[in-house]
């Protein structure tokens, strides 16, 4: 059978991994291969479970793609920067601030990190119908593969994780599956993110912080991990930690709709980008990101009926009649992020108010 001939594009070349004494994160790891199995899920569910009630972030392996297949999405996440042109890229800047969406380019310079210096980062998004929307010319050829990576991390991805989330609370295995319909309307998208170096005189006045520390508004985040040291997370002794790349490993997290959906007991992780250690330096940083929600209509309450929360408790951020919608919650979240200087507290947090919740900000 002969195979089928890619469009040709430059390669990315990533950078060389760091060699610098870091203090990364001891996270789990889980072969997601295991996910295929009742047996296999059983025992992922409890590691699964562990990792997110202590460290809040692990990585999966074995979860289906080549390190060929890898190195071509990273190649094809660098095309909407590096081909192209400025002026090519106008028509399609995301009204994020208006729509509460990020669908197409945020430009660089954005957002507000602190001290009146603004972001270095340049990011597209893609709907996982990659159809819905018109792209640049030169992502057109790639659609093909792009819709069928958005397709992989949704069924042999996000699905196996969502049921482990839910075995972990001891709920039927599909209980968040259904809450996360390819078809459905909703935000959730593909992400390619370039962080670019920063002068100096930046790094100087915002202490080294790319992008502040957060939480994401999303049920559940994947990234792909990429040899930039730069990530770190806020380890419950309230240390920062880097994140270490893992060659064609993914690194997992939960966002706010997750937290809201098991009533506190899987966190939504507080993580930061910073500057580069220094032999990283001078590299750009990219991403490729696939930000899962569950369906716009969802309500983001506590699942109730989950044994677990009941001997455990549940925290509640809204009265469960109160809890907004996906919709709600995603527009909120995304068309007020990094948009002014926020007040910050005694303890350097700065502080918003989003559909009654306070969403804290680490700068």
């Amino acid at each position: 059978m002969p195979s089928v001939e890619l469009p040709q594009i430059p390669h990315y070349a990533p950078a060389p991994d760091t060699s610098e004494n870091l203090e990364f994160a001891d996270l789990t790891i889980i072969d997601l291969s295991k996910a295929h199995t009742p047996e296999g899920r059983a025992e992922l569910a409890l590691q699964v479970r562990d990792a997110m009630t202590t460290q809040g972030f692990f990585y999966a392996i074995n979860h289906g793609i080549t390190p060929a297949q890898n190195a071509r999405i990273f190649d094809i996440a660098d095309t909407p920067f590096s081909q192209v042109p400025d002026e090519e890229k106008k028509p399609y800047v995301a009204d994020i601030r208006g729509t509460g969406s990020y669908q197409g380019y945020k430009l660089r310079q954005f957002w507000l990190i602190d001290s009146g210096v603004r972001d270095q980062i340049e990011h597209y998004n893609l709907l996982r119908d990659v159809s819905r929307r018109q792209h640049p010319r030169a992502l057109v050829p790639l659609l093909p593969e792009i819709d069928t990576f958005v397709r992989f991390n949704h069924v042999e991805v996000l699905l196996p994780l969502l049921r482990l989330f839910a075995l972990g609370l001891e709920l039927p295995e599909d209980t968040f599956v259904h809450s996360h319909n390819f078809d459905a309307e909703g935000e959730t998208f593909v992400r390619f993110m370039k962080y670019f170096p920063r002068s100096e005189d930046e790094e100087t006045k915002t202490k080294n912080v790319w992008l502040k520390g957060h939480t994401d508004w999303s049920s559940v985040t994947i990234m792909w991990s990429q040899p930039v040291a730069a990530l770190q997370i806020l380890s419950p002794d309230g240390k920062w930690r880097w994140i270490r790349h893992i060659e064609n490993a993914l690194v997992i997290n939960a966002g706010d709709a997750m937290e809201f959906l098991s009533g506190g007991f899987y966190k939504a992780t507080i993580h930061r980008v910073v500057q580069p250690p220094a032999d990283q330096r001078g590299y750009t940083r990219l991403g490729v990101f696939y930000f899962a929600m569950p369906d716009d209509d969802v309500q983001l309450g506590p699942c109730i009926e989950s044994p677990v929360l009941r001997r455990h408790g549940i925290r509640r951020v809204f009265e469960d009649a109160d809890a907004p919608t996906m919709r709600a919650w995603r527009i909120g979240r995304c068309s007020s992020y990094g948009e002014r200087q926020l007040k910050k507290a005694e303890n350097g947090i700065e502080e918003q108010i989003v559909h009654g919740v306070v969403v804290k900000h680490y700068n």
